[in-house]
C-alpha cells in the first residue's frame, strides 16, 4: 500500500475507542463533505442519488440467469467431453459462479436486485440463497446488523475479521481448513441439526429441498448421480470457502469500530482477476457500498468515482492489489491483536 506506516500507527480514534494496527490515522484523512453533489454523510443528494440508485431490473434478471447458465455450462464440460481433467476444471470453476451467487444474494437481501421487493425476495431467496445454503431472512437481518455498525455487538462476520494482522502460518491455517471442506463443514452442521429439531425445521428443509432439486435435476439431465456432489457440494464447501474468506478479509479484515466508514472499510484497486475469481459485481467498491448500501452494484464504480472526486477516498489510503493487502493482513512485523473466534 502506498500510505506510509505511519498512517497505520497504533492510537486511538475520536470517541475512545482503540484503534487496530490496520486503520488508517483519522488525523491525515481528509473530512471533504458536504459538497454540491454528497451530503455531510458522503451519501449523494437526492438530484444526483436518484441517478445511482435505479434498479435495472432486466439486466439483473440475466444476471441471475447467467450464473444457473455457468453451472450448466461446466456441467456440461466434462460430461460430454468425456475426460477426467474437464472436471477438476469445474470444479476449480465453480468458485467464482459461487461468488456471483453471493454478491446477487447480497443484492438481494439489501432489496436492491429487483424494484418489486416480492420479486426481488422470491428470486433472491429460492433462486440464489437457498442454493447455496443461506436462509435468505437470517442473512439479511445479520447483514443488515453488520451495516448498522461494523464491529458491533451484532457483527455477524467477527469471526472472519479478527484476529489480523497474523502471523503468515496462521492466515495459511485458516485457509487450509477451508480448502479441506472444514469451513464448509461447519457451516452444514446447523443446517442438518435444524432439520431434525428447533424452531427452524421448515426453513431448514426449504434448503434441504433446494438443494434436492438441484442434485435431482443434473442426475435428471447427466445420468450421472455424482455430478452433485462433485461439482456443486464439493467446491461449495471448499474452494468457495478459501475464496469467500480472502474477499472478506479484503473488505474488513483487522479493522474496528468507527463511525468513519474508512476506519472500517478496506480500499483496493479492482483487477480483471479480482473481478472474476472473488470479487464479481463490483462489490469490491465496498467503501462506496458502506457509504450508502441502497446503490446497487452496478452503480457502485460511479458512485466510488464520485466519492474519490470529493476526496474522501485517496490514493494514498487505496491498497493496489488484494495481495498487497493479505501480505499486510499477515504481516510478521505487525502487532498482533487478540484473536477473535475461528
Amino acid at each position: 500500500m502506498r500510505a506510509a506506516n505511519g498512517d497505520r500507527a497504533a492510537g486511538r480514534y475520536r470517541g475512545g475507542v482503540a484503534r487496530t494496527p490496520m486503520m488508517l490515522d483519522p488525523e491525515r484523512l481528509q473530512h471533504p463533505f458536504p459538497t454540491d453533489r454528497l451530503r455531510s454523510t458522503g451519501v449523494a443528494r437526492p438530484e444526483v442519488r436518484a441517478a445511482l440508485v435505479r434498479i435495472p431490473n432486466l439486466r439483473n434478471a440475466i444476471s441471475v440467469a447467467s450464473v444457473w447458465a455457468a453451472f450448466a455450462v461446466l456441467v456440461a464440460l466434462p460430461v460430454r467431453g468425456r475426460l477426467w481433467p474437464l472436471w477438476i476444471v469445474s470444479f476449480v470453476l465453480m468458485t467464482p459462479v459461487f461468488a456471483r451467487f453471493a454478491i446477487l444474494m447480497h443484492e438481494a437481501a439489501h432489496r436492491t436486485l429487483f424494484t418489486d421487493r416480492r420479486v426481488n425476495d422470491l428470486v433472491g431467496t429460492w433462486l440464489i440463497a437457498y442454493p447455496v445454503f443461506v436462509p435468505m431472512g437470517l442473512y439479511r437481518h445479520s447483514h443488515l446488523a453488520h451495516h448498522r455498525q461494523e464491529f458491533g455487538p451484532d457483527e455477524p462476520d467477527i469471526a472472519f475479521y479478527s484476529g489480523y494482522p497474523c502471523e503468515p502460518r496462521d492466515l495459511r491455517r485458516r485457509l487450509r481448513r477451508d480448502a479441506l471442506g472444514i469451513s464448509g463443514y461447519k457451516n452444514l452442521k446447523p443446517l442438518v441439526r435444524g432439520a431434525v429439531r428447533g424452531p427452524r425445521r421448515t426453513l431448514a428443509w426449504s434448503i434441504i429441498g433446494a438443494q434436492a432439486v438441484i442434485w435431482a435435476s443434473t442426475w435428471l439431465l447427466t445420468g450421472r448421480w455424482y455430478v452433485y456432489p462433485v461439482l456443486w457440494l464439493a467446491p461449495w464447501m471448499t474452494g468457495w470457502r478459501v475464496a469467500n474468506r480472502l474477499r472478506s478479509i479484503g473488505e474488513h479484515g483487522g479493522l474496528g469500530a468507527s463511525d468513519d466508514r474508512r476506519l472500517t472499510t478496506h480500499t483496493v484497486r479492482q483487477t480483471r482477476a479480482a473481478r472474476f475469481w472473488f470479487a464479481p459485481y463490483n462489490t469490491g467498491y465496498h467503501l462506496a457500498h458502506h457509504v450508502d448500501m441502497q446503490v446497487p452494484w452496478r452503480r457502485l464504480p460511479a458512485y466510488h468515482a464520485e466519492l474519490e472526486r470529493a476526496g474522501y477516498i485517496t490514493a494514498a489510503m487505496t491498497y493496489p492489489s488484494y495481495r498487497a493487502l493479505w501480505r499486510a493482513l499477515c504481516s510478521r512485523g505487525a502487532p498482533i491483536p487478540a484473536r477473535g473466534p475461528q
